[in-house]
């Protein structure tokens, strides 16, 4: 143990993932905070048990959940449905500790349930439903998601801000592109740092452009434990049945995360004590969420392009970075320094590990044999997925509230349908073309005669 506390591969190893690990979450609790227009002491609070809660459930996970370097952090999903049904019933004249409360509820139900889906054993065999198509499905439109909403912030243009900032875009794309040439180029001893070292030399550079930029935007940095800060449990059925909804389609991202990491750890499977484990994990950080007024935790899919793109693939960084970041919660103003990190440069570099899902998407694609007939398992997800992903917000409106959020997701919708397609379709058995049949027997006829070479 000694010997690996003076590993200084782990600790900047750790330095790596913690950077990775704030900049996945300190934008959610302050765009919460916003929209329940919560007083900057309670967004601070807010933020500072984000840190705190997804250390530890990071932590428990590489400990005695799924035992893998990915992070456990506010979920995507949970994040978009709870800022439009918010959206969405405030325009319906629903009060904000109404929907907060009910939001609440809804968090605690379907935290309890993700506890249910672990103990019984469940999820293990829900696991079966994502085989290699539909999990290469998953990874590729989870990582065109990703690549959308950073891309944004690499242009300065998330948040309240709707044009493109030149000068903030340049510069961020010039960062990706030297994370990225690095990555690509450096030696492996240098490459593996590459997100780390975007991060030190693109934060003074912007600095010295731009000046600081804090995601708070100043003021204090006290801390107070926050007990239901988005209201009192309320009882608003449709916000809870879509809350809970959106626990029990959750849990797709936390096969994917698992899942997904198989070919990274191919001697290592998991086992149904594994998944058990970490569905309890997710279900009890879900429910303490829920009364703290966070966004639900899961496994962060994405963390399989960041073990990609570094190589890290040990436990013990990544247990490094989580201990760091547990402190940086608990240590109000170091992660008020944190803040200061500009968005554009954390996203240029978050940019450059999500590009590596695609490759996560195809070591899925090449389990499946495809077919001019069979296609259409992965071909229809794929494409209605991206559709929705760039359908604007508006078109939606005519869609009752409490299903829009859902149905123009489309990461979301994508998974499902894939799923649902696989299930109804023996694709297996789907009938070749004439084409592909004589190129089969062709093949089949230079194997053998392959064969008898050898011999």
């Amino acid at each position: 143990m000694k010997k690996e506390i003076l590993d200084s591969s782990n600790w900047l190893g750790g330095v790596q993932w913690l950077m990775y690990m704030f900049v996945n979450t300190v934008v959610v609790p302050i765009t919460i905070g916003a929209a329940y227009k919560l007083p900057q002491s309670d967004i601070v609070s807010i933020m500072q048990f984000s840190f705190i809660l997804g250390a530890i459930a990071s932590i428990l996970q590489a400990v005695i959940g799924h035992r893998r370097p990915i992070m456990s952090g506010p979920s995507g999903l949970w994040w978009g449905v709870i800022l439009a049904l918010t959206s969405i019933s405030a325009a319906q004249g629903v009060p904000l500790d109404v929907i907060g409360g009910s939001l609440t509820v809804g968090v605690i139900i379907s935290g309890i349930l993700t506890i249910l889906v672990g103990v019984t054993g469940f999820g293990y065999y829900l696991e079966k439903l994502f085989n290699p198509s539909v999990m290469g499905v998953f990874m590729f439109l989870f990582g065109v998601s990703l690549c959308i909403t950073f891309f944004k912030g690499m242009l300065g243009i998330s948040g309240g801000e709707a044009t493109i900032n030149i000068g903030v875009g340049l510069l961020a794309i010039f960062i990706a592109a030297f994370v990225l040439i690095i990555t690509i180029k450096a030696p492996t001893n240098i490459a593996q740092y590459s997100m780390l070292i975007g991060i030190v030399i693109g934060w003074p550079l912007f600095t010295v452009l731009f000046g600081n930029e804090s995601q708070l935007g100043g003021g204090t940095v006290s801390i107070q434990l926050p007990v239901f800060p988005l209201g009192e449990p309320a009882w608003n059925i449709g916000i809870i049945i879509t809350a809970v909804v959106t626990g029990i389609l959750n849990l797709s991202k936390q096969y994917g995360s698992i899942k997904g990491s198989n070919f990274i750890y191919e001697n290592d499977e998991p086992t149904s004590g594994d998944y058990r484990n970490s569905f309890v994990i997710t279900g009890v950080m879900s429910i303490i969420s829920g009364f703290l007024g966070l966004v639900p935790y899961s496994p962060f899919v994405s963390s399989i392009g960041f073990l990609q793109q570094t190589g890290m693939i040990r436990r013990m960084p990544y247990i490094f970075g989580s201990v760091m970041f547990l402190f940086m919660g608990i240590i109000p103003q170091v992660g008020y320094f944190f803040t200061l990190l500009p968005l554009s440069i954390g996203s240029a570099v978050l940019f450059v590990s999500y590009v590596q899902l695609f490759g996560s998407s195809m070591d899925w694609f090449v389990k499946v044999k495809f077919t001019t007939s069979n296609l259409y398992r992965a071909g229809i997800p794929l494409f209605l997925g991206i559709i929705l992903m760039t359908l604007p917000a508006e078109v939606f409106e005519s869609l009752p509230g409490y299903l829009r959020p859902l149905l123009s997701n489309g990461l979301l919708m994508g998974t499902i349908v894939a799923i649902m397609m696989e299930n109804m379709v023996n694709w297996d058995h789907a009938p070749a073309t004439a084409k592909e049949k004589d190129k089969e027997s062709v093949g089949n006829i230079t194997q053998e005669i392959s064969n008898e070479g050898a011999h």
